[in-house]
């Protein structure tokens, strides 16, 4: 399935807009990435636990968007926004959005 940020898909024709598809994902940050993360941020560098833990979410919200899409019959998903937030200090929150669409 082709999932894009852009609103249309180059060379390619919609022939069908099929409405707006969404993924989440939430996951939690442990007590000892918690702490290593407070070290690096101390002493410089980057978090290695909170960058994967970020991928890790954000490929979960793709995945659930485009489960989505297929199910409702598109092979598409256009304008496709990502969202990341955290909650409560530890939970990493990931939203992917975009439209459905079937193009040929």
């Amino acid at each position: 399935m082709l999932v894009t940020t852009t609103p249309n898909i180059e060379g390619k024709k919609i022939i069908k807009y099929i409405g707006l598809v969404n993924g989440e994902a939430i996951i939690g940050a442990n007590i000892v990435k918690d702490f290593l993360s407070g070290i690096r941020d101390v002493v410089g560098g980057r978090s290695g636990a909170y960058e994967q833990a970020l991928r890790e979410a954000k490929s979960i919200a793709i995945r659930e968007m485009m489960d989505q899409a297929q199910r409702l019959g598109a092979n598409a998903v256009i304008g496709v926004d990502i969202d990341m937030e955290t909650i409560g200090g530890t939970m990493l929150m990931v939203s992917a959005n975009g439209t459905a669409v079937c193009y040929e």
